[in-house]
């Protein structure tokens, strides 16, 4: 639930900066880019710190070397945030994001349904609607970003501003 938590306060957080005229802040897919980012730093940062064991825990008991995969996994989501926090590499970063979350979905299901879940947002139904949430969003930064590519930067524009 956390996670989701981020995503949306720093997205409206975003938002409203931009409203209150820093210029560019004011699009959606800058806020959106920074609640992501910034949800990714917090799931990116538990691979290592306060969460490392349950999230070891999560892996499905097929794979191999769960440590290893949480470490990898971790780094993808924090090198992810941060590609998503530069324009240039924010298509990219958020389809890499998008591909990690499909990966990762098995993990979450295995959580789920295991005698670890303790908490109600920990079942399977509540697990897989914020899953849709963040690849939604991942996904519509990315799809944004690919589709107005060829625009020219010109700050200042309103052109700038509606696609940064």
């Amino acid at each position: 639930m956390e996670p989701l938590i981020v995503l949306v306060v720093v997205t409206i957080a975003i938002l409203i900066a931009g409203i209150a005229g820093i210029n560019r802040l004011r699009p959606w897919p800058v806020a959106l880019r920074g609640g992501v980012a910034a949800m990714f730093i917090l799931t990116g940062t538990v691979h290592f710190v306060w969460m490392r064991e349950k999230l070891i825990g999560m892996v499905p008991p097929f794979l191999p070397y769960p440590d290893f995969i949480v470490t990898l996994t971790g780094l993808l989501e924090l090198a992810g945030a941060v590609g998503l926090l530069w324009r240039p590499t924010a298509p990219w970063a958020a389809g890499g994001l998008s591909l990690l979350l499909i990966v990762m979905f098995p993990a979450n299901v295995h959580y789920a349904l295991s005698d670890l879940a303790a908490k109600p947002d920990d079942a399977l139904f509540p697990r897989t609607l914020m899953q849709i949430v963040f690849l939604s969003a991942s996904l519509a930064i990315m799809i944004f970003y690919l589709r107005h590519r060829s625009l020219p930067i010109t700050h200042g524009s309103r052109l700038s501003d509606s696609k940064d």
